[in-house]
């Protein structure tokens, strides 16, 4: 049983070796490990996700479970006690705990050392070395961090729109652009913060700067230009602080913002590409759930030490009743 558990959603897929198939459940998440009463929350959104595969299987008992768990990473303590709710609650051998970081790694270099530079609303850059090796890069939030994200990006262009509004900025067409999506800029604040996730809704905007990008926009260019070399360098940071093992680092991009396309991907790859380092791009081979799959079966990937595991000594219990998932 592998499980990607982030704060929005969290997913569980159950693999049967027999037939190949792969079930997968989906519900809300949790707020993380590193949260107030972040155990409760994952013990319950990971029994919501699993516990109804393992109905439909028949009462299948798996061998293991591993959750890639948001949080997990500076949240040690919380991993350890998640495995042992984990062994309590579900009838499995084995439970595992680790960052979701480290398992969308796994999953897209297939459990090779290398860098995972993962971008969305967020972004943050996941480096493995060959000898274990763990650096993570970014992924602070978009108060502190999370540079050329699509929240960064979103944002710069809200904020350049304000600025050709009031008078004090370059003409665009993306003032235009805000109030086709958001409506009247006298209200832009109230209507993007309206949701409790400005982030999130500020980044619904980063596709129209790429199109306005595209389309020769010039303050469009220079937003996503700067997006592209602050990705960059993050990713460019993790692969120095790595040990590749004497060969060419592979470094994959992941995440919905690699949709906006050329205007984005193009100068960041050849930012990558050109940095003078041994990085060789190449593309993701599988999703977290793969990555935790891959890492509940093997012990001999560089991830291993990030991977808190424990097997059973007595009898799988009967598990109680699952409590729903935190909201969140």
């Amino acid at each position: 049983m592998a499980v990607d558990l982030g704060k929005t959603g969290c997913r569980a897929m159950l693999w049967n070796s027999a037939d190949s198939s792969r079930a997968v459940n989906s519900v809300a998440g949790a707020p993380g490990l590193a949260a107030p009463d972040g155990v409760t929350a994952a013990r319950a959104a990971v029994r919501a996700a699993v516990e109804p595969l393992l109905r439909e299987a028949g009462g299948a008992r798996p061998e293991s479970v591993l959750v890639g768990a948001a949080g997990a990473a500076s949240a040690p303590a919380a991993a350890r006690s998640l495995v042992g709710a984990l062994l309590e609650d579900l009838p499995v051998r084995e439970a595992a705990v680790t960052s979701d970081a480290v398992t969308a790694h796994a999953g897209a270099l297939g459990g090779r050392a290398g860098v995972v530079l993962a971008i969305g609303t967020g972004a943050v850059a996941v480096g493995i070395g060959a000898d274990g090796t763990y650096a993570r890069v970014d992924g602070w939030g978009p108060l502190l961090g999370d540079d050329g994200s699509g929240a960064r990006i979103g944002t710069a262009g809200l904020r350049a729109a304000l600025r050709a509004h009031d008078g004090r900025g370059p003409d665009t067409v993306l003032l235009d652009a805000a109030a086709g999506l958001f409506g009247d800029l006298e209200r832009l604040p109230a209507t993007v913060g309206r949701d409790g996730n400005p982030a999130r809704t500020a980044a619904t905007f980063a596709p129209e700067v790429a199109r306005a990008a595209d389309a020769g926009d010039a303050v469009a260019s220079a937003i996503v230009l700067d997006a592209a070399a602050d990705l960059a360098e993050t990713a460019l940071a993790a692969a120095r602080r790595i040990t590749a093992g004497g060969e060419p680092l592979p470094a994959a991009v992941t995440g919905g913002l690699t949709g906006l396309g050329p205007a984005l991907m193009a100068p960041l790859t050849a930012a990558l590409t050109g940095s003078g380092l041994p990085v060789r791009l190449t593309s993701a081979l599988g999703d977290p759930l793969d990555g935790a799959r891959l890492l509940a079966l093997d012990r001999a990937t560089p991830h291993t030490s990030l991977v808190v595991r424990v097997r059973r000594t007595t009898a799988n219990p009967s598990p109680t009743p699952a409590t729903p998932p935190a909201s969140v």
